[in-house]
C-alpha cells in the first residue's frame, strides 16, 4: 500500500508535467500561426511557397536523422518553424519588400535586415507568451535569424562560417533556395528541378551545406510529390 500510494502521487505529478508542457506546446504552435498570418499580409511569396519549403526541410532532415542524430522532436520543430523564417520581413518597407526588380546596393542592405528584425520579433513573442523554456526553442530563433548565413561567411547578418552556422538554419537554407528558385515570380521564370538542383550542387559548399544538398537531391521523387500535392497559388 505505501508503495501503491507513492506511485500514485509520482503519477499524478507526471501528469501535472505532461498537462503542462503541451499548454506551452499548443500555445507555441497557435503563436507561429498567428505570426504566419500576419506574414503573409505584406510578404509577396505565397502560402503555397511556405508549405512547400517546410516539407522540403523536413525531408532534408529525415535524411540526415541518423547521421546526425537528430530525434522526432528535432525534425518536427523543423517542420513548425521553418515556415517563420521570413517573418521580419513585416519590418521592410513596402517600396523595398514589393519592388518587382531587382534591389539597388542601398536596398538589399534594408532588406538583409530582417534577420535580425526577425530574431526580434520572435523573443519578444516568446516573452509575451512566456514560451522561452520550451526545450528546442533556440532552433526557432536560429532559423529565423541565421538562414542567410553561407558557409564561406559571406551571408548575413554576422558572416558565419560552415559548423558555426546552426545546422537547422543551413537545413532551412537549402529548402528556401530551392523553392525559390523553382517558383514562378514576376520578374524571373521557375527553374526546372534539375536545373535548380545543379544549382544547389553548384552552391554546395560554398554558400549552402554539402550535406543538405545532397539529401534533397537524393529525394527528388518526394520533391516532385510536393510540388504537385502544393501547386504555386
Amino acid at each position: 500500500e505505501r508503495v501503491l500510494g507513492e506511485l500514485d502521487m509520482c503519477s499524478h505529478l507526471i501528469m501535472l508535467l505532461v498537462v503542462n508542457e503541451w499548454a506551452h506546446i499548443r500555445t507555441l504552435a497557435a503563436t507561429v500561426r498567428s505570426a504566419l498570418n500576419i506574414t503573409h499580409q505584406r510578404d509577396p511569396e505565397t502560402g503555397s511557397h511556405i508549405t512547400r519549403m517546410a516539407h522540403y526541410a523536413r525531408i532534408i532532415a529525415v535524411e540526415l536523422a541518423q547521421e546526425m542524430d537528430f530525434n522526432d522532436q528535432f525534425i518536427e520543430n523543423i517542420f513548425l518553424f521553418s515556415p517563420l523564417h521570413d517573418v521580419g520581413k513585416i519590418g521592410i518597407p513596402d517600396h523595398i519588400l514589393l519592388k518587382p526588380g531587382k534591389l539597388t546596393e542601398a536596398e538589399f542592405e534594408i532588406m538583409k535586415t530582417h534577420a535580425n528584425k526577425g530574431r526580434k520579433i520572435i523573443d519578444d513573442l516568446l516573452a509575451n507568451y512566456n514560451l522561452g523554456q520550451i526545450q528546442h526553442i533556440r532552433m526557432l530563433r536560429n532559423i529565423v535569424e541565421f538562414h542567410h548565413e553561407a558557409m564561406n561567411g559571406s551571408g548575413y547578418p554576422l558572416g558565419l562560417k560552415s559548423g558555426a552556422i546552426p545546422i537547422e538554419a543551413r537545413i532551412v537554407a537549402v529548402a528556401d533556395v530551392f523553392d525559390a528558385i523553382t517558383s514562378p515570380r514576376a520578374y524571373k521564370r521557375s527553374w526546372s528541378n534539375d536545373e535548380a538542383f545543379l544549382m544547389l550542387q553548384r552552391l554546395a559548399g560554398i554558400k549552402l551545406d554539402s550535406q543538405c544538398v545532397e539529401a534533397l537531391v537524393k529525394n527528388h521523387q518526394s520533391v516532385e510529390e510536393i510540388q504537385r500535392h502544393f501547386k504555386e497559388e
